[in-house]
């Protein structure tokens, strides 16, 4: 019996220091200091981080009542957040932000994202799993009926009180909960501009568990239905002023094609980093003689659908709440019928040479009425018809992305909206391509100074494969308008600190290019100069309308107006303002920076952003005719 009291003893002392120190590591692994976070938790959160114990210990509970085996339960405890640890510290290293309840739907593209990891990593956490569940065999076999075995009861009130408690998380955002006023008693600071600020401070888990709750945006205070009235009424005025000026009526007599390069954006720009030749001058020279300028965008290192999103539907993703970390998943595939770009064609097909699913994609097209898209789990008539990589490369090319653009493009006789998402250049860097020239030097990316070098060769065969593109594309004959832009920037520049180069790691390039039959038939323009340095992706629709002389809806009036008057925008991931506002000298400006006029278009542009979100939709219907 005193054998078995200081087993039990044992045990419980055990499961305490594990999820002590397992809170400790979960800390590190978001800041990735061990200072920093021995800081945060035994000095400035103490309380924050005894309640990150507490769920801990709940959940540790649960899966010992689940299996009613010590050493079994202990196991899957440390693995489960051991992977939890990793996945959100890659996250944090990558995309500067963590681990979010959105990022559950992924674990339907397991493959995918596996893919995207160092295989040496894999390795080692394949290789620890496996020695932590032989240990658990052996030590279960040997120890176990010596230890705690639970009743049915206490098993069924463990699991439950997990359950219960992880869900009242849910809730803990509303004022009056329990869970709410535990946490702002305990000092949990949620800074509503910045989550990885939140994470940082409160931890991940306890980050991860109180955005369970998604808050599409705040309510404006005067919104109503006069409101809206009087708003679609003022943007009609304004439409009707924009379409004096503007020749074309008729979209359908026009071919608009979005292409979105993955992760585009100009090495030799990015601070302390040099490149030892030009990596992009075919590009450099479209944008010289084109209208082109930099896009301010709302991720780094990720967050593709996002700024494809904003592209789509000329929403800023920095007006929404921060627990809404992904339109696309979140948003979209709940929505009937969503306002976008493509309701403005008859015919439209999207390409992604990548699978369909990631970000629900296949769901959100349907949702967008896109009536074709192919991607590499379509096959048939559906099915892409060039699927080359390039140099070895993981991934399909550009050169093939492209081939299949202009495909779609001859297959119609008329107008038609394509939206093309590219691939070639995605994450891991890795891949050493034969006779790469390209060299990189300079601080700006920590020891992934080959990872440059490697981006970079990718990037100049894009360079190579655009001009290309548009060569053929010049040579149809109808009028074709192509938005080019990149998403964002690849989570490689680590000798950089965020809050030192934030405009600077958040810029890429984009230009807007109108084919020889529309500049001579009046359907393009060549070179928009006013408002394009920089601009926001949430612009490129109104910019796209503008080159291509088309006339405006009430709703495109207004974006033409933020495009125009506004500067640029984006979710800020530096500080503590949610919304990092770019001028045309790429100079971030602050809220009080604005004018007057600027606050109150901002202002028109969040009623109609609520309202078609979640809202009551009082100007769906009318906006955008």
């Amino acid at each position: 019996m005193k054998k078995k009291k200081i087993a039990y003893l044992g045990q419980g002392l055990f499961i305490v220091l594990s999820v002590f120190l397992m809170g400790y590591l979960l800390d590190y692994a978001q800041l990735s200091s061990v200072s920093y976070s021995a800081q945060m938790v035994f000095k400035d959160n103490l309380p924050v981080y005894l309640i990150t114990v507490i769920v801990l210990l709940i959940v540790y509970l649960g899966l010992y009542g689940l299996t009613n085996r010590f050493f079994i339960s202990t196991t899957i405890f440390y693995v489960f957040f051991g992977i939890y640890g990793i996945a959100d510290h890659l996250k944090v290293q990558y995309r500067s932000e963590p681990i979010l309840p959105s990022d559950l739907m992924f674990l339907g593209n397991i493959k995918e994202l596996l893919s995207m990891v160092k295989l040496s990593l894999i390795i080692w956490v394949i290789a620890i799993i496996l020695v932590l569940a032989a240990l658990c065999f052996v030590l279960e076999k040997q120890y176990g009926k010596n230890l705690i075995r639970f009743r049915p009861i206490p098993r069924v009130l463990l699991v439950l009180l997990t359950i219960l408690s992880l869900g009242s998380f849910y809730t803990s955002n509303r004022e009056g909960t329990f869970n709410h006023f535990v946490l702002n008693k305990a000092g949990y600071s949620d800074f509503a501009a910045n989550i990885n600020w939140s994470a940082n401070s409160n931890g991940p888990l306890l980050t991860f568990l109180t955005n369970m709750h998604i808050d599409v945006m705040d309510k404006p205070a005067d919104y109503n239905k006069v409101t809206m009235q009087r708003i679609v009424t003022k943007y009609r005025n304004e439409a009707n002023k924009i379409n004096q000026n503007r020749p074309n009526n008729n979209l359908q007599k026009q071919t608009l094609i979005f292409v979105l390069s993955e992760s585009f954006s100009d090495p030799s720009r990015v601070p302390n980093i040099k490149m030892n030749q030009e990596v992009m001058p075919n590009i450099k020279q479209v944008k010289q003689n084109n209208t082109s300028g930099l896009m301010m965008s709302s991720g780094y290192g990720g967050g593709t659908a996002n700024i494809e999103y904003m592209t789509l539907t000329g929403l800023a993703y920095n007006q929404f709440s921060k627990s809404l970390s992904s339109p696309f998943t979140q948003l979209v595939i709940k929505q009937k019928q969503p306002l976008n770009i493509a309701n403005s064609f008859k015919t439209t097909a999207a390409i992604h040479p990548y699978y369909g699913n990631f970000y629900d994609r296949s769901t959100v097209y349907q949702k967008f009425v896109i009536q074709t898209f192919r991607n590499i789990n379509t096959s048939g008539n559906l099915g892409l018809h060039y699927t080359a990589t390039a140099d070895g490369g993981q991934y399909i090319s550009d050169d093939s992305a492209y081939k299949e653009a202009l495909w779609q493009v001859n297959k119609e006789k008329g107008g038609q909206f394509i939206n093309l998402v590219t691939m070639q250049n995605h994450m891991p860097y890795t891949t050493n391509y034969a006779g790469n020239q390209f060299k990189a030097s300079g601080k700006g990316a920590g020891k992934n100074l080959q990872q440059v070098a490697n981006f970079a060769k990718g990037l100049n065969m894009t360079d190579e494969t655009t001009k290309n593109f548009l060569d053929q594309i010049d040579k149809l004959k109808k009028p074709i308008t192509i938005v080019w832009y990149g998403d964002h920037l690849p989570g490689i520049y680590d000798g950089n600190k965020m809050s030192q180069y934030n405009v600077q790691q958040h810029a890429t390039d984009y230009f807007v290019y109108s084919n020889r039959y529309a500049l001579k038939h009046n359907y393009g323009t060549k070179k928009l100069s006013n408002a394009t340095e920089v601009t926001d992706p949430n612009g490129f629709i109104p910019l796209a309308l503008r080159q291509m002389k088309q006339q405006v809806t009430p709703y495109y009036a207004l974006l033409t107006k933020v495009q125009e008057d506004v500067p640029a925008m984006a979710r800020n991931s530096v500080g503590g303002n949610e919304n990092l506002y770019v001028n045309n000298k790429e100079k971030q400006v602050t809220p009080n920076n604005l004018t007057k006029k600027q606050k109150q278009i901002i202002h028109d542009y969040r009623l109609v952003q609520y309202d078609l979100t979640a809202g009551k939709g009082y100007s769906r219907n009318v906006i955008n005719k």
